[in-house]
């Protein structure tokens, strides 16, 4: 009988996980929709497994950034509704009408490609009118509202649009009490009463991302966009930790220890030597290197759990690998180290890693890169319970 080859790494995507973080989401948001957000690769984890279990969780609606994401779902056979919200000049518009998928529009520039490739498509477009009320990257600035909602009302008219939504994002969700978040609500609130007086009938208002539908009840209106919350993982460490919303982290990251060696006291280790040994001791290496997704700023200061016990990366991150200090503890090779996790067996978490790097827990899992396997547990549809059972790598 063959057995399963052991894989140099791996990263583990509880999809049980991610149905039951999907179910607290949508009770915190009860009267809204929920839009599954799987951009980048869903964030690192895997589009379309995890659309598939998102959907099956109840979500109705999945977001992606780039149209070509949303035209791989449609590719991976799934359906429902998929907005896609950031287009360039010259991207596939057409390809997006005929795929249904709800399409955003910021700017008159926008407007034309899409009712130009309507015309081709012998179809309406949908699309949804994005408001820059505050945050300052896409959107339209208040000032420029009427003019976009009255050519979009114009193609609407002429068959070549149908506008399926009103929509914002919010700038500082994650700082509690932050005062651009009721301003941002207000202008968002006089935008939407602005453009269905003059005769746009939306199907959905939106803006709350994850913390906004955490913490800001307010926010939430017809449909909510949770991102790296279906992930198991908290917008911001400010607001609680995944447990304290009811979420589970979705990924765990491992490898295998590589090999195991004794050194004298002074041997340096990795590139440049920034670190060196005290003492005689022993030395793990991790195969695992920022080629796939370890930050390199976290040299000397990423948390690993071998033989029981956290480690640090030792010295330099290099591209394919990076060194553990064992001290006198005794490890063989092929010993698991856990990178993190939702942290049950005393693991680091993602958020360990993102203040080891001084960056966010949402860049620590999406950096994870292709070289590392995803293996999907739990994919059958069983509610309510977190097993042990192992999928297959993708």
């Amino acid at each position: 009988m063959s057995q399963t080859p052991r894989l140099r790494a791996r990263a583990e995507i509880d999809l049980a996980a991610l149905r039951a973080n999907v179910r607290a989401l949508r009770a915190r948001a009860p009267r809204s929709a929920l839009m599954a957000v799987v951009k980048s690769d869903a964030y690192g984890h895997g589009m379309v497994p995890c659309a598939r279990a998102a959907l099956e969780a109840g979500a109705t609606w999945l977001g992606t950034a780039t149209p070509h994401e949303a035209l791989a779902l449609r590719a991976a056979g799934i359906q429902g509704r998929v907005m896609c919200w950031l287009w360039t000049p010259g991207d596939p518009w057409r390809e997006g009408i005929e795929a249904d998928l709800d399409m955003s529009v910021s700017g008159l520039w926008a407007l034309r490609e899409v009712t130009a490739a309507a015309r081709e498509a012998g179809r309406p477009a949908r699309i949804q009118l994005k408001a820059d009320t505050g945050l300052g990257r896409n959107g339209c600035l208040p000032a420029d509202w009427p003019e976009l909602v009255a050519a979009a009302l114009a193609a609407e008219a002429a068959g070549t649009v149908k506008v399926t939504g009103l929509w914002s994002h919010l700038a500082c969700a994650d700082e509690p009490g932050h005062p651009s978040i009721a301003a941002q609500l207000d202008v968002f609130r006089e935008l939407v009463a602005y453009a269905e007086k003059a005769g746009i009938e939306p199907e959905v208002r939106h803006i709350a991302n994850s913390p906004a539908t955490l913490t800001i009840p307010e926010a939430h209106f017809d449909l909510v966009r949770t991102g790296i919350a279906m992930y198991g993982i908290s917008p911001s460490p400010e607001l609680g930790t995944p447990a304290d919303f009811g979420l589970r982290p979705v990924m765990t990251l491992a490898a295998s220890v590589a090999l195991v060696k004794q050194v004298p006291a002074g041997h340096g280790v990795s590139y440049g030597h920034q670190y060196v040994t005290a003492h005689e001791t022993t030395l793990g290496l991790i195969p695992l290197g920022y080629a796939d997704g370890i930050p390199r700023h976290a040299s000397g200061r990423g948390p690993v759990l071998v033989g029981g016990a956290w480690r640090r990366v030792a010295g330099r991150v290099a591209m394919d690998q990076f060194v553990v200090d064992l001290g006198r503890e005794r490890v063989e090779e092929g010993a698991e180290a856990l990178l993190f996790g939702p942290g049950d067996r005393g693991e680091p978490t993602a958020e360990d890693w993102a203040e080891a790097a001084d960056t966010i827990a949402y860049e620590i899992v999406t950096r994870i890169g292709t070289r590392v396997p995803r293996v999907y547990l739990n994919e059958d549809n069983e509610d309510n319970e977190f097993s042990d059972g192992r999928g297959a790598a993708r």
